[in-house]
């Protein structure tokens, strides 16, 4: 009896620090009704701004170390948004997006590497037309903590600089810029373990 008591207090001390990694990892879904995906374009030379309005995804945090984090998601594509029916409507088309025949972009990460205090470069693979191409976002950890209800969540921002003919779309280069500035602001809930059956 003695020795299965000293067996099994060697056992919860290997398995202690497992036990503990593994509940330090957490799942955050994005809250689309409190995430914003924007960017703005040139026309000719002023800046026009406009946002995709349905995201969805999640990101997966580790506490202790944030560069374990991975983050994936989806953006609808015809949900993109300048406040202007024919823009949009032109932008949804053929001449861009064609958001028809490529309904979604995604987004997916491969590492995350801290760059000081709360701020990390991403690097992670943006597909667009079905094009996949290696990004790197300059993301900010805004922090943890309860929001509505005392409902865990936490806050990211992101930005990034794309090159639009990088995803082909290359249509009236005369008067719309090919450098496009993303800007993100993401709210994610902690995701609930499932109910045990």
């Amino acid at each position: 009896m003695k020795h299965a008591l000293l067996a099994l207090f060697v056992a919860s001390l290997a398995l202690g620090p497992l036990a503990s990694a593994q509940a330090a990892i957490e799942t955050y879904d994005i809250d689309p009704v409190h995430t914003w995906v924007g960017f703005t374009v040139s026309h000719f030379f002023t800046k026009v701004p406009g946002y995709f309005g349905k995201v969805k995804g999640a990101v997966v945090v580790d506490r202790d170390h944030l560069e374990n984090n991975t983050v994936e998601a989806v953006i609808e594509v015809a949900s993109i948004t300048t406040n202007t029916k024919m823009r949009d409507d032109d932008l949804r088309s053929t001449n861009f997006f064609a958001a028809a025949t490529f309904p979604v972009m995604t987004f997916k990460s491969q590492s995350w590497k801290s760059t000081g205090g709360d701020t990390y470069a991403v690097t992670g693979v943006l597909t667009m037309k079905n094009v996949p191409k290696q990004v790197v976002l300059k993301v900010t950890s805004l922090g943890f903590g309860p929001g509505m209800k005392g409902a865990a969540i936490s806050g990211w921002e992101a930005s990034l600089t794309l090159d639009r003919r990088d995803f082909d779309i290359t249509a009236d280069q005369g008067a719309v810029g090919n450098t496009v500035d993303v800007h993100i602001n993401v709210e994610a809930d902690l995701r609930k373990p499932a109910p045990v059956k």
